[in-house]
């Protein structure tokens, strides 16, 4: 049995007992990005689908659209397998329409909502319009980035923290972090030094259904909070990532490849990025840092 490999897959390490995870050599495997999904639907997965069923490229065609509609409203996965069953659906219902006399059938976006049904996921995207105390910040999680839109309100009261939205201990901390760095810096950024005493501050994280943990939120909590306190409007589309210190200083996150992507697909235009994540964007795709601005 010592010259044996056993070979083992995980969804996420956090749920393996510790002393056999320290007995273990562990490779991680991000998820796909969107556009890696893109060219795996087209290069693999549609033609298999189409080989399948019968069909030919002559009786079906998947349009572009069509694909990333896939991928952004009816999964969400780090690989690919829902999108492959995905495919075989709108490939069965095309081979039903060509049995009913159709010679062929091109799917669009548009089509792929007849063809499915409603749409099963919805991506946060930005807003519509600047708003004091809202702002994009970016989330990694097992199936890809998302865009965390954090909510904060200062209100009249006794200087109260009211954190809500399924934050875990780390996220709560760097809330309080950020706190006190807006404490220490009031004159700088022009809010009211006695906040603390008479303001009561709600922070609320979306989506509040799913549970959210790590320190990357900080930097996006301290501009929050700036602009909840100043009444001054953040730009909505500015994303941003990074844990904050109560001395200010902002410190490396990891997840950078899949949370610029989310953010590319919820439209911001601008990334704010911890300086030492800077060798981190050669693992972006390029097609990214084509449309975002990295600060």
């Amino acid at each position: 049995m010592s010259k044996v490999v056993f070979i083992a897959t995980a969804n996420t390490a956090e749920t393996i007992p510790a002393p056999l995870l320290d007995r273990m050599a562990v490779i991680e495997l991000t998820g796909y990005t969107r556009e890696e999904k893109f060219q795996i639907a087209k290069r693999h997965l549609i033609p298999r689908q189409i080989a399948r069923h019968g069909l030919t490229r002559k009786q079906i065609r998947i349009a572009d659209d069509a694909v990333y509609s896939l991928i952004d409203y009816y999964t969400r996965e780090a690989g690919v397998r829902k999108l492959e069953r995905s495919i075989a659906s709108l490939c069965r219902k095309t081979t039903k329409r060509i049995a009913g006399g159709e010679t062929s059938v091109t799917v669009k976006a548009a089509d792929v909502l007849t063809m499915l049904g409603k749409h099963r996921y919805n991506p946060e995207v930005i807003l519509d319009h600047d708003e004091v105390g809202i702002i994009n910040g970016l989330a990694w999680t097992q199936v890809g980035g998302e865009i965390m839109q954090l909510e904060i309100s200062a209100m009249p009261g006794t200087g109260k923290i009211e954190l809500t939205g399924s934050l875990g201990n780390v996220m709560q901390e760097s809330a309080k972090a950020a706190v006190s760095f807006v404490r220490a810096n009031a004159d700088r950024f022009a809010v009211d030094p006695d906040f603390y005493k008479n303001t009561d501050i709600h922070i609320h994280a979306t989506e509040a259904a799913i549970p959210k943990d790590g320190p990357s939120a900080g930097v996006t909590m301290t501009v929050g909070l700036v602009s909840a306190l100043s009444g001054r409007a953040v730009r909505r589309d500015v994303a941003m990532t990074g844990e904050v210190t109560i001395r200010g200083r902002v410190l490396p996150i990891g997840g950078l490849k899949e949370k610029s992507m989310a953010a590319y697909r919820g439209g911001a235009k601008t990334v704010f990025i911890p300086k030492a994540n800077i060798p981190d964007l050669d693992e972006v795709d390029p097609i990214i840092k084509e449309h975002l601005e990295f600060v």
